[in-house]
């Protein structure tokens, strides 16, 4: 059944409405946050931010989970040495947050583990607090991948640091 009052909301979501969640200190301080995590531990973090779906696919019923496979997919997640990527993934019109990791972590780590993150981020969320959220996910997420993924002595840095922007 189409959620029409789902659809309405990705539609008519503006287009800036990211910036007023994340505006560009919060950006500055989720960068420093993920590069200050992936110094303990071999995982790449990725943060990216969508505004909305597009119309077509809000109507058709995709979800947040969807979605967020396929920016892991499209930003290239996977691509990491020791499959150790997590893309936490915020979709904004549906005040949700996905977190997707590759392989080589979900063999260690449960899904449960990584929802229990998200609930902490989107409640932070609910109140307005987007810089707290993010940072907290952040921190819980490198908590999670020191503990099965401590650094080592060769810990490249093979994703961007700097929150996506989906567009």
């Amino acid at each position: 059944m189409v959620n029409i009052r789902r659809w309405l909301i990705h539609a008519f979501m503006p287009p800036w409405r990211w910036r007023t969640a994340f505006p560009r200190a919060v950006l500055d301080a989720i960068e420093a946050a993920v590069r200050r995590s992936e110094a303990t531990h071999r995982g790449e973090i990725r943060f990216a931010i969508e505004n909305a779906l597009a119309p077509w696919a809000a109507l058709r019923g995709k979800t947040a989970h969807e979605r967020a496979i396929e920016v892991f997919a499209q930003s290239r997640v996977w691509d990491t040495e020791e499959n150790t990527g997590v893309l936490i993934y915020v979709l904004l019109a549906d005040r949700r947050v996905e977190i997707v990791a590759d392989r080589g972590i979900a063999k260690k780590v449960a899904q449960s583990e990584w929802d229990a993150v998200a609930r902490v981020m989107q409640e932070a969320f609910r109140q307005g607090n987007f810089r707290a959220g993010a940072l907290a996910g952040i921190e819980q997420v490198g908590a999670i991948l020191a503990r099965h993924f401590p650094a080592g002595q060769v810990n490249p840095d093979e994703l961007p640091d700097r929150p996506l922007i989906v567009k």
